[in-house]
């Protein structure tokens, strides 16, 4: 089991950043990375983890449907993780209805994950777009039973509102459809949600590249989580550097608040007083 231990890093400029933002908190648990990967797609193993470890991610997603739970053996992507260095995040990801969420969940529970769990479930082939009541369903059943629900969601307020109402401990909206790249394609509703919402905002699905990494993290949410943008890339490992540079600027540069914005120029030095 994952104990909290903070991940080591030899990059002191990494370290310094971090240090200007502090960690935070997903249902009690401490995390210093406001990145979050999953572990699909990869063309092996041993890039899977070295992307993982490029990464600077504490928390790992596992889809409990798709993977071999047996950590014996070699070719299965849990004989790669350590829960001791990693905390693995179980996930319902493959599921179309509340009971199969619920039943993946519970799976998971009883092969040795920790309570959290990753509640994905969609609604429709083509988009992969999540159903909202049955996801609310599941939510409400699966936080009844003691699980630590982060339930991913589509970018709607409301959805977002009583998925926190029936106990769960984060809210994921989407960026925009799994696997797109697209980015951020509504910023205003991310940022609202994050404003109305006690439990924190993680930003799940469509990030693409860096720059939309840290164009996200600039909406104020406490975390970005993407898998195809790592394992699709010409170079999964040089990505996951790049992301988690990205995800730290976004943050920063959110703290920070931005300059004002103006449609005309305006002299970055005063004009009084200047020598003739």
């Amino acid at each position: 089991m994952w104990v909290g231990v903070e991940m080591t890093s030899t990059d002191t400029s990494m370290d310094d950043a971090r240090a200007l933002d502090g960690p935070f908190y997903i249902g009690g648990t401490k995390f210093v990375s406001r990145l979050i990967v999953g572990t699909g797609k990869y063309e092996s193993n041993q890039i899977m983890v070295d992307a993982i470890r490029a990464s600077g991610a504490e928390m790992v997603t596992v889809a409990v449907r798709r993977v071999d739970l047996d950590r014996s053996k070699d070719e299965a992507i849990l004989h790669h993780l350590d829960p001791q260095d990693f905390f693995l995040l179980a996930n319902t990801a493959g599921c179309y209805t509340a009971d199969d969420a619920v039943r993946y969940a519970r799976l998971a529970r009883a092969a040795g994950f920790n309570e959290f769990v990753k509640l994905e479930v969609i609604g429709d082939e083509r988009t992969l777009l999540p159903d909202v009541h049955a996801t609310l369903e599941a939510a409400k059943t699966l936080a009844d039973e003691g699980f630590k629900v982060m339930a991913y969601t589509n970018d709607d307020l409301i959805t977002a509102l009583r998925l926190e109402d029936v106990g769960c401990v984060a809210v994921m909206p989407l960026a925009s459809p799994i696997g797109s790249g697209l980015g951020v394609v509504n910023p205003y509703f991310i940022r609202e949600i994050k404003a109305r919402l006690k439990v924190p905002v993680i930003v799940d699905a469509g990030v693409g590249t860096a720059s939309d990494a840290c164009v996200t993290m600039e909406q104020g949410v406490d975390g970005v989580l993407m898998n195809t943008a790592l394992a699709a890339a010409d170079d999964p490992v040089r990505m996951s550097h790049a992301m988690k540079h990205a995800v730290v600027a976004g943050r920063l540069a959110y703290l920070a608040g931005r300059m004002p914005s103006s449609e005309i120029a305006v002299p970055s030095s005063p004009i009084e007083g200047m020598l003739d």
